[in-house]
């Protein structure tokens, strides 16, 4: 907060004085924002802060030796190569789809608008575990569709697929919204063709919500566990993902290897995120 004093005296003697000039002085901050302040850093410390420092800690605790011994593993780097292939292959499916059901949603009018509207955030309200038992039951061996993905790559990209769904939608949806109709329409009347509209006005405005989207949308699928666990099947160095593989070191009492491949996704989580808030950046300059 600040506060304005006029400034007279700066003129030196026998010249007239200028006009009044405000200068601004910073005030410390109030008791009730120090007061809250305090309470977001300690709640943030207790739920995030310490149990992150806690799994980098046992990470390292073995010595660096034992850290790349731990995520180099051949059962660990296969779940680690999985994970992020089919995480960035599901990101990309989610940046093209989600943006055309987002534009669908905001540019469209149909029967059942409102419904599918109310859909897309079924997984984020629908517990992981109960989505992976109904992909199995849709895409199993007994499949009432006729197609059998249990137990295979293309079943946890379909697990992950579901449980990322809304993060495009939700962040392209709302910028869908608020763009100005009328500069499309101005470009139409001088002869712009759709295609032309969309490249040149419509894009550049959804670019910065698109990354966004997909960038969350990969850092979900490498830590999701609930939806990949069945219908995976957990087959070692063929449908085993990061997060199931760290289960199992922690089942057989294998802490510290569980925390290194931890560390490693933590890792990745990071620098994309990192990577998210300076496209954010970059976005509300360029707005």
């Amino acid at each position: 907060m600040t506060s304005e004093i006029l400034d007279t005296d700066s003129a030196g003697p026998g010249t007239a004085p200028g006009p009044a000039r405000p200068v601004t002085r910073r005030r410390r901050p109030s008791a009730p924002t120090a007061l809250g302040l305090g309470s977001a850093m300690i709640f943030l410390s207790l739920i995030v802060l310490i149990p992150l420092a806690a799994v980098l800690w046992k990470s390292a605790g073995e010595g660096p030796g034992f850290f790349w011994k731990s995520v180099t593993t051949p059962d660990a780097w296969a779940a680690l190569k999985l994970t992020i292939v089919v995480s960035v292959i599901v990101a990309l499916i989610n940046l093209v789809m989600g943006t055309l059901i987002a534009w669908v949603l905001v540019r469209d009018s149909f029967p059942g608008k409102a419904v599918l509207d109310t859909l897309i955030d079924l997984p984020f309200a629908l517990p992981t575990i109960v989505a992976g038992l109904v992909l199995l039951e849709l895409y199993g061996s007994d499949s009432p569709l006729g197609v059998s993905l249990a137990y295979t790559r293309a079943g946890v990209a379909v697990a992950l697929l579901f449980v990322t769904l809304p993060f495009v939608v939700r962040t392209v949806q709302p910028v869908l919204m608020e763009l100005d109709r009328d500069m499309e329409q101005a470009a139409a009347s001088l002869g712009a063709g759709n295609g032309t509209i969309f490249r040149r006005i419509i894009l550049p405005n959804l670019v910065p919500a698109m990354v966004s989207g997909t960038a969350l949308a990969f850092t979900r699928s490498i830590a999701e566990f609930g939806s990949t666990v069945l219908i995976s099947g957990n087959l070692p160095f063929k449908t085993q993902v990061a997060a199931v593989q760290i289960f199992g070191q922690i089942e057989n009492d294998n802490t510290a290897s569980a925390a290194a491949v931890s560390t490693v996704l933590l890792a990745v989580a990071f620098v994309v995120l990192v990577a998210l808030d300076l496209v954010q950046r970059w976005g509300s300059r360029r707005g």
